[in-house]
């Protein structure tokens, strides 16, 4: 079995595929504290229960310190087990095509591979994570660059912070646009104001495109709460990111 490791800033979701076919899946919350022993025997938890044996490894982070704990959790439980972490030189046969390409960041590049290689280009990824990124994909696979919004929760958390009657709420749809307690007028924000941000910028980087795209993909934890609001979202793929490192580790072993 392939494991692949996809550590985000809020959580880290770990997944098996045998072949092409997903196995298991486990998400966690990353904590840029935990060391290498922590990170091991926690994933030897997660597989010993369906005794899932590892054949090969796969990951990509956002968190230099988790990225830290990754490469000496491979040292030590898998050392004879071939593995790819996904950093600048590695190679993911996604062109470039921005500014500094060190600076986008290994996530938003194995989506696009995954991106094109299920729906081809243009087309247009839409993580919902701590930040909301948009990533572009060109019609040959490029990467062409993207947005980069505040996330849900990031925005949720910051509104409560600092407005005095408002307080944090479950991020779920609401019954209706209107609101009748704060509750629902917050959700109500949430779920039509994200989707109509959504729908804003793929209508414009669409425009910036030439008028189509192939696809336009959500993936990321927080996609469900905004999904069926969103005109302009056409695919759903939760495992984006996932499916992007096991493209990856197929180039590079």
């Amino acid at each position: 079995m392939l494991l692949c490791i996809d550590i985000g800033n809020t959580n880290t979701v770990f997944a098996t595929f045998d072949g092409e076919k997903l196995g298991h899946s486990w998400r966690v919350k990353t904590d840029g504290r935990s060391t290498s022993d922590e990170l091991g025997l926690m994933l030897r938890g997660l597989l010993a229960p369906d005794g899932v044996g590892v054949s090969g490894i796969a990951a990509c982070s956002t968190v230099p310190a988790a990225l830290r704990a990754v490469r000496g959790m491979l040292r030590r439980y898998y050392p004879d087990v071939p593995a790819v972490i996904v950093e600048p030189g590695t190679r993911t046969g996604v062109p470039m095509a921005i500014d500094n390409p060190k600076e986008a960041g290994s996530d938003r590049v194995v989506n696009t591979l995954a991106a094109y290689t299920l729906y081809g280009g243009p087309s247009i990824v839409v993580d919902f994570g701590t930040s909301t990124n948009f990533d572009v994909v060109g019609r040959r696979g490029e990467y062409l660059g993207g947005v980069l919004t505040a996330g849900i929760e990031v925005s949720v958390e910051a509104l409560a912070a600092r407005a005095a009657q408002l307080r944090r709420i479950e991020l779920a749809r609401p019954p209706r646009a209107i609101g009748k307690n704060t509750v629902e007028c917050l959700q109500s924000g949430v779920v039509y104001g994200f989707a109509g941000q959504v729908d804003g910028i793929v209508r414009k980087v669409t425009e910036e495109l030439g008028g189509s795209v192939n696809a336009v993909v959500a993936t990321g934890g927080l996609a469900s709460i905004v999904l069926g609001e969103c005109q302009t979202i056409t695919h759903h793929e939760p495992m984006l990111t996932l499916i992007g490192l096991r493209l990856v580790f197929q180039r590079n072993v």
